[in-house]
């Protein structure tokens, strides 16, 4: 998931909490919180224990959030949100408290009273954080078919496309998973291992350069004493603490997503595919 797949998160995000989006462009999109969402991501606990004391007509805030970083417009005012951003990071740790999983099906017209397949899909969110004195975030948004084992990427921005209900629609059927659940997480945790371990590595390296050329300076500053101070271990262990490369892997959300025939064909024919 990239950049511009934030777009796709945040509105998937608060559509499933129940916002309003009240208006959206490919660079920008507002939305009318709810009470619950103002009271998640608003820090203002005075304002609701004075409505709520008081019996006042509440008035949840709404959001602009600027998901394109090429957009340029002083007469909007909005948040520009990005990899790193602190309010991604509120959302991000809302969503888990919020919906760590979810069990959906897709809602398909049906012209006739012939019963339609659903094929069962896990689909999984996660950020991958690359972190040394500096740290960089990545989305990954994964599909397995539970059926013939097929992962896809860009898994949520698809979902986002389609109406998707907790119920199943009439005259539908779902297909009994040949992978079971706990597996395909398995199968998924293994890809992102692979994925990882294809990325560039100069970061990591570059790292190291810059944490072996402070420690020469701390030896250099020491290097008259008879004996090493407990400083000197200390200051060690931070230069250590700040540089040395790491990379942690978080699950955001997941969930079961019961998909017709023609919504695989249609709008997994351009995704990346994986055996």
């Amino acid at each position: 998931m990239q950049q511009t797949d934030i777009h796709q998160f945040l509105k998937q995000y608060f559509l499933a909490n129940n916002c309003t989006i009240v208006t959206e462009t490919p660079s920008y999109m507002t939305v009318q919180l709810t009470i619950d969402l103002d009271k998640e991501l608003m820090n203002r606990p005075f304002y609701w224990h004075y409505i709520e004391k008081t019996g006042g007509k509440p008035a949840p805030a709404s959001l602009t959030f600027i998901t394109d970083p090429a957009f340029d417009d002083s007469s909007l005012q909005g948040e520009r949100i990005h990899f790193g951003s602190p309010r991604l990071h509120q959302i991000f740790a809302s969503t888990q408290k919020f919906g760590g999983f979810i069990h959906l099906y897709e809602q398909v017209a049906s012209q006739t009273t012939n019963h339609q397949p659903l094929h069962p899909w896990l689909g999984l969110n996660v950020k991958v954080s690359y972190k040394c004195d500096r740290k960089k975030d990545e989305l990954l948004s994964l599909g397995l078919n539970l059926i013939n084992g097929r992962i896809v990427e860009e898994f949520q921005p698809i979902m986002v496309k389609q109406k998707l209900s907790p119920k199943i629609p009439d005259y539908c059927f779902t297909l009994s998973p040949l992978v079971k659940p706990k597996s395909g997480i398995f199968r998924l945790i293994s890809y992102i291992k692979q994925h990882i371990e294809s990325q560039p590595l100069d970061w990591a390296e570059k790292a190291h350069e810059r944490w072996y050329e402070d420690l020469a300076l701390l030896d250099h500053f020491y290097e008259t004493a008879e004996e090493l101070p407990e400083s000197y271990t200390t200051e060690k262990l931070a230069l250590q603490e700040l540089y040395e490369p790491t990379i942690s892997v978080n699950v955001i959300n997941g969930g079961l997503f019961y998909l017709s025939e023609s919504t695989m064909q249609k709008d997994f024919l351009h995704t990346r595919k994986f055996a």
